[in-house]
């Protein structure tokens, strides 16, 4: 019996050659279906409960800002869409937690970001720190009426 692996998001997984990834983070890899409410709830139940905890109050504050947006999973991960375009991503990691409000979301707010690690369009909130809630609701906030000027 071969042993279990780990992804880099912390799901143990029977890796073989029929399942070389993560179903968890790639359920469409295995025809299961990755769109909609039901599947984010899926992806936030693989992940142990303190983390479930931040990912749902995170999808609140971001659906709070967002009324109109819809839920999906896109690039493996629960995303919300306005208007036809993606207006932000989360996913959880074994570490933290990874917000993606495009570039133009991260720039914005670059100096109240100044403690976590950013890239051109990611921020990644430790787990082992306070999630700031209260950022992600500015940001959600801001793309919100940016895609809607688009």
């Amino acid at each position: 019996m071969s042993k279990l692996t780990v992804c880099s998001r912390g799901h143990e997984f029977q890796k073989d050659k029929d399942h070389p990834i993560c179903p968890t983070c790639w359920p469409g890899k295995y025809n299961q279906k990755a769109d909609g409410a039901e599947s984010i709830d899926k992806y936030i139940a693989g992940f142990p409960p303190q983390v479930q905890e931040i990912l749902q109050k995170i999808r609140k504050t971001i659906r709070n800002q967002a009324p109109n947006a819809s839920e999906t999973i896109s690039y493996a991960i629960p995303t919300f869409d306005l208007n036809g375009k993606h207006l932000i991503h989360y996913a959880g990691f074994k570490k933290h937690i990874g917000l993606f409000p495009t570039s133009s979301g991260v720039a914005a707010f670059k100096v109240q970001l100044t403690d976590y690690k950013t890239s051109k369009g990611t921020i990644q909130f430790p787990l082992d720190k306070p999630i700031p809630y209260g950022l992600i609701k500015k940001i959600t906030v801001f793309r919100v009426e940016e895609v809607s000027e688009l």
